[in-house]
């Protein structure tokens, strides 16, 4: 092999570039929906966007450090444990110490000059890159045994909760503390998913594919049935409620949801303008975070949230083909694991705003405002990047 040849020979542009396109377009829609909410609290203007913006940076970098480290370093089952504690700790940290909360929920953890991180976004990252890694180590052991190669153990209990099903229950227990149901059901899902891509009988995945289908949708059933009055008093009630009609307390539980879908009819199918959202202007709460696609859609129209959207699904897509098409077990495992990722974040974010299913507080990733969840989503495209250039590296050294 040509000794010039190096792993930059290999970036795959067509995850790069739309990775780029969405950057810069968050970081737009960032400064124009965080101006008005600093302005009515008195704040610098610019503080969010600065703050976003140097995120971008150090997102950046990571995505370089990233995308140059061997595999064999990322995954290290040593180094992994290592990180579990370091985010479980976090977490906790970020329940019962001196933190933020929002609209009954915690989990942020002050950072003096550049805002908050969320301990829950490197979970849920974790979750994809520590399973990849266990599962990738045991595949012959899969291909002999199927999923009874993943779910062993001497007892029921050590079958349940033994081995790599600890950390991730564990992280799933202190996240539902906070309490957030959405990021927990996220982790769970991603588990699941990760447990699909392992190399077990697709017999098991369709089947508990269908069983979950089932649950869904008969909880959205009972939801409507009930009128989302399932948890009495909590905030989880209150946005239940809101889901299943908004419009009965504008005032309260259905205030977001409900200008939500005014910004998007106000945005038509050419928006407003480019900073010209009504919504923003103090009538969307949390405009700049969880209901960053109703801004967009009301001032860059349903044209533009579409365009938005396709380069996003895009590059997804993209993401999905490293893991389908490369040989290497981990390397189509942290591949699958980070599209869907992307994809589950997509799905819960846009799906709250337009009322398809109950609004959670999961960011959309690259549009909305918050660092943690930028960082998260960035190393997820670099660990990708990094899975399809060790592969053709591979491929070429073959030759």
């Amino acid at each position: 092999m040509d000794k010039k040849i190096t792993k930059n020979s290999f970036l795959d542009l067509s995850i790069l570039i739309p990775y780029l396109i969405l950057s810069a377009v968050g970081l737009l829609m960032v400064f124009s929906a965080t101006v008005p909410y600093q302005i009515n609290r008195g704040l610098s203007p610019y503080r969010l966007a600065i703050s976003q913006g140097v995120f971008i940076i150090i997102s950046f970098v990571a995505l370089i450090i990233i995308y140059r480290v061997k595999l064999r370093i990322i995954k290290n089952e040593k180094i992994l444990k290592i990180i579990f504690l370091i985010i479980i700790l976090l977490m906790i940290y970020s329940r019962v110490g001196p933190n933020t909360s929002a609209n009954g929920a915690h989990g942020w953890i002050p950072l003096s000059g550049i805002g908050t991180i969320q301990p829950v976004e490197f979970a849920k990252l974790f979750t994809v890159w520590f399973l990849a890694s266990i599962f990738s180590n045991r595949q012959e052991e899969i291909e002999k045994n199927d999923i009874q190669a993943i779910f062993k153990g001497n007892n029921l209990i050590k079958k349940v909760v033994g081995g790599w099903r600890f950390p991730i229950i564990l992280l799933m227990i202190v996240e539902l503390s906070m309490p957030n149901l959405g990021n927990t059901a996220i982790i769970g899902l991603l588990a699941l998913i990760m447990i699909g891509a392992s190399g077990i009988s697709w017999r098991w995945f369709s089947g508990y594919g269908k069983m979950l289908l089932t649950i869904s949708l008969s909880f959205l059933l009972f939801l409507f049935i009930s009128g989302g009055d399932l948890i009495p008093g909590s905030y989880i009630n209150a946005r239940f409620k809101a889901f299943v009609n908004p419009f009965t307390d504008l005032a309260s539980s259905g205030h977001q949801l409900a200008n939500s879908y005014y910004a998007i009819v106000d945005g038509g199918w050419f928006g407003r303008g480019l900073g010209n959202s009504i919504e923003k202007q103090g009538f969307l709460p949390e405009a700049h975070t969880d209901f960053i696609f109703s801004v967009i859609v009301e001032e860059l129209g349903i044209i533009g949230g579409i365009i938005i959207l396709a380069v996003i699904f895009f590059m997804i897509t993209r993401m999905l083909l490293v893991g389908m098409r490369v040989k290497d077990p981990f390397n189509s495992m942290i591949s699958i694991g980070c599209s869907s990722f992307l994809l589950i974040q997509v799905f819960v974010n846009l799906g709250g705003a337009i009322g398809l299913v109950p609004e959670t507080g999961v960011t959309f990733p690259f549009l909305s405002q918050g660092g943690s969840s930028f960082l998260i989503s960035t190393l997820a495209v670099g660990l990708v990047l990094n899975s399809s250039a060790d592969e053709k590296l591979k491929s070429l050294s073959k030759l």
